[in-house]
């Protein structure tokens, strides 16, 4: 690796608190659903993969990780769901692809306005010895607008990203997504462009995913 690539990535590294070269990754911040719940007794599996790239002077354009996941939720009643998220990254070759990075989470999702407007409440980490104190929260708005009913849906999603350790920065994510379906009660193609900040400091990080919703009961 040469010496300005290594600069680079640990420039970015301090820029966004986050340790690529040690043990962390850049935030996963795809939303990748809408303001719908999934319905009570019912289960929404969304498998995804995301590209994440940053634009900070030095990397400018640059791809720094992928990632692949899933998420399931479940819907206890017919406006609130729970959530369960697994993704695995892995960062750029310059940035020591062969070290992959497991990510966890949880989550609540209400509906505010039915189909429209929804509240969600993702808490996560990275595991890993190195990751104790990588707790995250996310609270975020899921603003939906049901273009064509039952086959497409727009949803902009702004969110914050709470980091839960002493001395880390927080940072503000906003993701725009479409829901593409013949019935998006049973399945979606969910493309998604989403931009994440550091508050106070030049550069961002811009992601794009694609995933698949397939829901299932009655």
């Amino acid at each position: 690796m040469k010496q300005n690539h290594i600069m680079a990535i640990i420039q970015t590294a301090a820029l966004f608190g986050i340790a690529f070269i040690l043990a962390g990754c850049a935030p996963v911040f795809s939303e990748l659903q809408s303001a719908r719940t999934v319905g009570k007794n019912r289960l929404e599996l969304t498998p995804a993969y995301s590209a994440a790239y940053a634009t900070v002077e030095e990397m400018k354009g640059e791809k720094m990780q992928s990632h692949i996941g899933v998420r399931a939720n479940y819907g206890l009643t017919s406006r609130f769901d729970v959530g369960l998220r697994y993704e695995r990254i892995w960062l750029t070759e310059e940035a020591e692809a062969d070290r992959g990075i497991s990510i966890v989470g949880v989550s609540a999702k209400m509906a505010l306005l039915e189909n429209r407007v929804a509240v969600s409440l993702p808490l996560g980490r990275a595991l890993g010895e190195d990751s104790k104190d990588s707790w995250q929260l996310h609270p975020t708005l899921l603003l939906t607008l049901p273009a064509v009913p039952d086959k497409l849906d727009i949803t902009l999603a702004p969110k914050y990203l709470f980091t839960l350790c002493e001395d880390c920065e927080d940072f503000v994510a906003v993701n725009l997504g479409l829901a593409l379906s013949s019935d998006l009660n049973k399945w979606a193609i969910r493309p998604e462009y989403g931009l994440l900040y550091n508050p106070g400091e030049k550069g961002h990080f811009s992601q794009f995913s694609i995933g698949v919703s397939m829901s299932f009961g009655k």
